[in-house]
């Protein structure tokens, strides 16, 4: 079955960094105000979809975060240029020549702008970049950009989605394919029979250091949680087997670790099992820097909870043309499901 390209599309394009996730949160009431009844955002701003089991003897919680990486206006110099604080995590070298958008009062194209090379010194030249060498430049004079901008607006990257190939590629494929394969998931299962309370959660603040989903999954205290999440690959000229941590069109990413989390054997070999069993293509992932929402349902629900995840093999993370496979897409929207609606069906006892 293909992917509704479309709404990928929509939700890789909306702004929402972290702190900011409100019109993230807006597409996907939309999309799923017509199909889930119960839903409901917490004080921390995670938007909850719950789908009722034939039993709520048990939880269950699957976490995609909403937000996406980008920046924050530190501060405004006297023609205008604005300096930035970095929202999560970015190597500089990806910024440069990039457009932005300010999100001020109305919304602005900016131009992410650095020192030409043409006037720097040997020594600048053969230093990496770093972020305070980067500045943002609106084209207008500061009498107009104090009209619309103030410390504090958010800035995020201007990337449109695009299909290459069996590819897509786009800014914020990190975390929003996650969104939509979430979404999907929701979609699909209405309607059809699961075994215990699904919880899907979009939460707010994972790049800055899994912050909503903290609160989300002490509130719902699930016994089962399921993660969705983009995950590294490298599968590109000069990396090593050993280095490539996925592959594009290889298939579902099933996580066994990161460097937040080690996740429950059980639920590994379980989701290997819902795999083989509904041929879906899947990959083993041991990533062995950078954590996910993962970390924060296995520790933070009141007993814990049996963890695991699924990861979309992403290429060039934290970068405005992030890529991802639509195989691999749809294989994690499918495997979802098959999890959800077997989770009765395995022996969960330590053995």
């Amino acid at each position: 079955m293909p992917i509704n390209v479309q709404l990928l599309k929509a939700c890789c394009g909306v702004s929402g960094i972290s702190g900011f996730e409100q019109k993230v949160r807006e597409l996907i009431v939309n999309e799923l105000k017509e199909v889930i009844s119960d839903l409901y955002t917490d004080n921390m701003g995670n938007l909850v979809a719950v789908l009722k089991g034939k039993s709520s003897e048990k939880k269950v919680m699957a976490a995609a975060h909403m937000d996406e990486i980008g920046f924050m206006v530190k501060a405004i110099d006297d023609q205008g240029f604005i300096r930035i604080q970095t929202i999560g995590g970015f190597d500089p070298k990806t910024l440069t020549a990039q457009r932005v958008i300010v999100h001020g009062k109305k919304d602005i194209i900016g131009v992410m702008g650095s020192k030409p090379i043409h006037i720097m010194t040997a020594e600048e030249r053969a230093k990496p970049p770093q972020i305070s060498d980067y500045f943002v430049d609106l084209g207008l004079p500061k009498e107009e950009v104090v009209k619309y901008v103030e410390i504090g607006t958010p800035i995020t990257r201007w990337s449109d989605l695009i299909e290459m190939g069996d590819c897509i590629n786009s800014k914020s494929v990190d975390n929003r394919v996650a969104v939509f394969v979430l979404l999907e998931t929701l979609k699909e299962l209405k309607g059809k029979e699961i075994p215990y309370d699904f919880y899907g959660v979009f939460t707010v603040q994972e790049e800055v250091g899994l912050r909503g989903v903290h609160v989300a999954a002490h509130h719902i205290d699930p016994d089962f949680s399921l993660c969705i999440d983009t995950t590294i690959a490298f599968d590109t000229p000069g990396a090593k087997p050993e280095e490539m941590v996925t592959k594009l069109g290889d298939g579902v990413g099933i996580k066994i670790m990161d460097g937040g989390v080690i996740c429950d054997y059980r639920m590994v070999q379980f989701m290997k099992q819902q795999a083989e069993a509904t041929k879906i293509k899947y990959q083993m992932e041991i990533l062995p820097a950078g954590g996910t929402d993962t970390a924060g349902m296995q520790r933070m629900a009141k007993n814990g909870t049996i963890a695991g995840a699924v990861s979309i093999p992403t290429r060039h993370i934290h970068s405005h043309i992030e890529m991802a496979n639509k195989h691999d897409i749809r294989g994690n929207i499918d495997l979802m499901k098959a999890c959800l609606q077997n989770l009765d069906k395995y022996d969960w006892s330590f053995k």
